[in-house]
């Protein structure tokens, strides 16, 4: 059974840090595009970045461009998303999500996904 379970996180002051993480079981990350989606309290989800099966090719919503970055171990089948500089805007349910097979940039959307974690919430404030 395929699962992914995010964590880290939590409520931290405008400008300060949080480095979430994916965790994925069932299934090897290392033939799955991968990414970050992000759902603020009615809004639409959003995606925030994106990373390549390979980890070579990396794309960023551009209010986080700067701010956030995507990365992923393979050995240890997770996903980070490490976020800097947070603002009060940041703050969403964040997920990360998994397309397996071909996954060109076009598919980098949560229509294109075929794995979704449940979520950890991320709180800033100002």
């Amino acid at each position: 059974q395929v699962q992914l379970v995010e964590s880290g996180g939590g409520s931290v002051q405008a400008g300060g840090s949080l480095r979430l993480s994916c965790a994925a079981s069932g299934y090897s990350i290392s033939s799955y595009c991968m990414g970050w989606f992000r759902q603020a309290p009615g809004k639409e989800r959003d995606m925030v970045a994106f990373i390549s099966t390979s980890g070579v090719y990396t794309t960023y919503d551009d209010s986080v461009k700067g701010r956030f970055s995507i990365s992923r171990d393979n050995a240890k089948n997770t996903l980070y998303l490490q976020m800097n500089s947070l603002k009060p805007e940041d703050t969403a349910m964040y997920f990360c999500a998994a397309r397996g097979g071909y996954c060109p940039r076009s598919y980098y959307g949560m229509d294109y996904m075929d794995y979704w974690g449940k979520g950890t919430l991320v709180t800033i404030s100002s």
